[in-house]
């Protein structure tokens, strides 16, 4: 396997926003191991002294390092849904998010279906385990916050409900 092939494997992995593969083909193996992006997004600052130190060794100006410390990542999905007042239904396990329950039905909602408690909305896949996830509580659907197909994280959201 030679450097094209894996950046391009890694390009693909990224487009797919898959966050761990293996490879092996003979004697050669190859781990690609990417963190999420709600991780990735949380800087994680060295103690306040070494801060300071940095700072002054290299002369770069407070302003520039506070707008950087402080610049949040822009609001996820789910935080822009309950800002709006929708109810976030999110993962309870790690997983692939399948939106049927089988390839080639229906998906069991759509964007605009009225949905009860604890009526079906998805599966989340995990060790070959299909595990329904439900709504907990009786509304609209507004968005559906996952992709059909893709690995979901504990308490990542999943689709965003209006209640009635």
């Amino acid at each position: 396997m030679n450097q094209k092939e894996i950046k391009e494997l890694i390009e693909f992995l990224v487009e797919k926003d898959i966050a761990e593969f293996e490879l092996e083909r003979g004697d050669v193996k190859v781990r690609i191991r990417r963190t999420s992006t709600a991780a990735a997004a949380q800087p994680v600052l060295p103690a306040p002294s070494a801060v300071v130190s940095s700072l002054a060794a290299t002369g770069a100006g407070a302003s520039a390092a506070a707008a950087s410390a402080s610049s949040g990542a822009p609001a996820a999905p789910a935080e822009a849904a309950q800002e709006a007042g929708l109810h976030v239904v999110k993962s309870p396990i790690v997983g692939t998010f399948f939106e049927a329950p089988s390839p080639g039905a229906p998906p069991f909602v759509k964007i605009g279906d009225h949905v009860d408690a604890g009526q079906p909305l998805c599966i989340v896949e995990a060790m070959k385990l299909m595990n329904e996830i439900e709504s907990d509580i009786a509304g609209e659907i507004v968005k559906k916050l996952a992709t059909n197909g893709q690995p979901v994280e504990y308490g990542q959201a999943l689709f965003a409900i209006r209640a009635s």
